[in-house]
């Protein structure tokens, strides 16, 4: 395989980055799904992997820049450490054209273990280098190939659609554009994991990580499951009742209040909150605010003479 550095088009000093970055931009161009016709590019775009999964590899990297491993990963110089203890002089002895110890040269002493040289070289037991073809040294193994990076997504939703798990649409990097549904009891923060729609990579295609950021809203706010919403209504509303409107996430619905109702009190909407994990909805809590008006001089003049002998400070000591 050529080398890895000039397969990605990076300098020897490239950063992580910019190795990365340049993976990126070759695996959209040469991916297979781009090039169906052209099979030199699904040539190249194994090439490309390989040599970005050497590379983004600290430790490959490291001994593929000191020599001790090639483009492929296998070393670079397998028998260099045994320089003369062949010498030309191994020879097969036996009926079943095994070696001898003293066959080895520089080995040929007391206490040096044949198994253990193997062992060292190809990362197996003598017993697996026996167990190849013709003597082949099947112990060596190989790590499987890595998969594609993930790719970290951004998705925000409003409030309303958050507490209720409206559908929500996303365009990757790619340029495929998906319908999601948002978990129940999602929150700020939550995080969503997208299956082999990340970066693709030897070992197949990374993740999406879908990050959701519930925007605020104007009116409601969250309270656990629960939303509040301050009403305001008139002192015509709270001395007489009746039905108001009032706004949920679902959409307004209509309200009764009681006649002398007092501002500050809470009325529960059943189901109008957010979604629960394991199912279900919170409530909606509303909460009344009288609002005099802008003008109290018909409202004074109605109250003369009129004096409320009540104490609703009572409970505080007052």
């Amino acid at each position: 395989m050529a080398d890895p550095y000039a397969t990605l088009g990076v300098s020897r000093t490239a950063t992580d980055k910019d190795i990365k970055s340049a993976y990126r931009k070759l695996a959209k161009e040469l991916h297979p799904d781009r090039n169906q016709d052209n099979p030199q590019a699904a040539e190249r775009f194994a090439q490309v992997t390989s040599a970005y999964d050497l590379l983004s590899d600290k430790d490959k990297r490291a001994r593929f820049d000191r020599g001790e491993i090639d483009a492929d990963g296998n070393p670079a110089h397998p028998f260099g450490g045994m320089s003369g203890g062949f010498g030309g002089r191994a020879r097969p002895s036996g009926a079943q054209g095994g070696f001898r110890a003293e066959d080895f040269g520089g080995f040929a002493q007391e206490g040096v273990d044949l198994g253990d040289i193997f062992e060292g070289l190809f990362g197996g037991g003598a017993g697996q280098a026996r167990g190849g073809p013709a003597g082949g040294f099947a112990g060596q193994r190989r790590a499987p190939p890595r998969k594609g990076p993930d790719v970290q997504y951004r998705l925000r939703v409003s409030l309303v659609d958050a507490a209720t798990r409206a559908d929500q649409r996303i365009t990757l990097a790619d340029g495929r554009t998906i319908d999601l549904k948002l978990p129940e009891g999602v929150e700020d923060g939550t995080q969503m994991r997208l299956r082999g729609r990340g970066e693709p990579g030897p070992g197949g295609a990374g993740d999406a990580l879908i990050v959701i950021a519930i925007d605020p809203h104007p009116l409601f706010r969250r309270e656990g499951d629960d939303i509040r919403i301050d009403l305001p209504i008139t002192l015509d509303e709270a001395v007489n009742g009746g039905r108001v409107r009032v706004p949920t996430v679902d959409g307004a619905v209509m309200m009764t209040i009681k006649p002398g109702t007092s501002g500050g009190t809470v009325l529960r909407l059943k189901g109008k909150g957010f979604s629960r994990k394991g199912g279900g909805r919170g409530d909606q809590l509303v909460t009344l605010e009288i609002h005099l008006p802008a003008d109290v001089t018909e409202l004074a003049r109605r109250l003369d003479g009129w004096t409320d002998g009540g104490n609703p400070r009572a409970s505080l000591g007052g």
